[in-house]
């Protein structure tokens, strides 16, 4: 018996049936107040790492020229991999679309189908991190560069997560998760170009420790991997409820 059918069922033993599901909200305000901070993520990949390198170092002393070993090295490979993983993220956001509105007409009820779609929600997380991994290694392989493994896969979750709420109605918390995020990568090399002035050098110290503990890439991990993690428990609490598989016009 379907979610739907059961609420039917226990209108008619003599109980109030509970409400319709009310249908998703539209994505696409979410979509446009994230797009700016996204295509800064994307650019931090390219270019943030080799920027927070060189700023430690006192420089840059150039623009960025392209290559992996100018004075401001550029990431090609992470941002070919980027732009190849559009693809098994579709595939694994359709993934789950398609599974959830089975469970939804095959549950007997709600608790029934949350608990049927978490474990398609990390299947599908996990289906994306693996292409991801792949692309990553076979992107580096290709162009020469080092796989920054970390640093690609959290950006990866965190944005994949973050599309997987929007298109199903609940844009508010990764529009603010995702504005954070490019908010601290704004503030670390910002702090680190701070910390050159006259007795300013502690604002530098925090970006510098971390540096020198997990390297350039530990920056854009740690903080990607957080964002990750909040988006992944709120996900597991919206994307389990019936109300956010309705078909709507939005894309996966």
């Amino acid at each position: 018996m379907s979610v739907s059918a059961s609420s039917r069922v226990v209108g008619a033993r003599g109980r109030p049936a509970p409400p319709p599901p009310p249908p998703p909200r539209r994505a696409h305000h979410g979509l446009q107040r994230t797009e700016a901070w996204t295509c800064w993520l994307i650019g931090y990949a390219a270019l943030g790492d080799g920027l927070l390198r060189a700023a430690v170092h006192g420089g840059p002393d150039a623009l960025p020229d392209g290559t992996a070993g100018g004075p401001w090295p550029f990431a090609a490979a992470s941002l070919l991999t980027l732009a190849l993983a559009c693809a098994p993220a579709a595939w694994s956001a359709h993934f789950l679309a398609v599974q959830a509105r089975r469970r939804l007409n095959s549950s007997r009820g709600l608790e029934e189908f949350a608990a049927g779609v978490q474990p398609l929600l990390l299947a599908a997380l996990a289906l994306f991190l693996c292409a991801l991994t792949a692309l990553t290694a076979l992107c580096a392989t290709v162009l020469g560069e080092p796989a920054d493994y970390a640093p690609i896969l959290t950006l990866g979750a965190l944005l994949f997560l973050a599309r997987l709420l929007t298109v199903h109605g609940f844009a508010h918390v990764p529009a603010v998760v995702i504005a954070a995020v490019g908010a601290a990568e704004v503030l670390a090399p910002a702090t680190v170009f701070a910390g050159r002035l006259p007795q300013c050098g502690f604002l530098a110290t925090p970006v510098e420790s971390l540096m020198s503990a997990w390297g350039p890439a530990g920056v854009p991990s740690l903080v990607c991997a957080s964002a990750a993690l909040i988006l992944l428990i709120h996900a597991t609490r919206t994307l389990t409820r019936a109300s956010a598989h309705v078909r709507t016009d939005q894309p996966c």
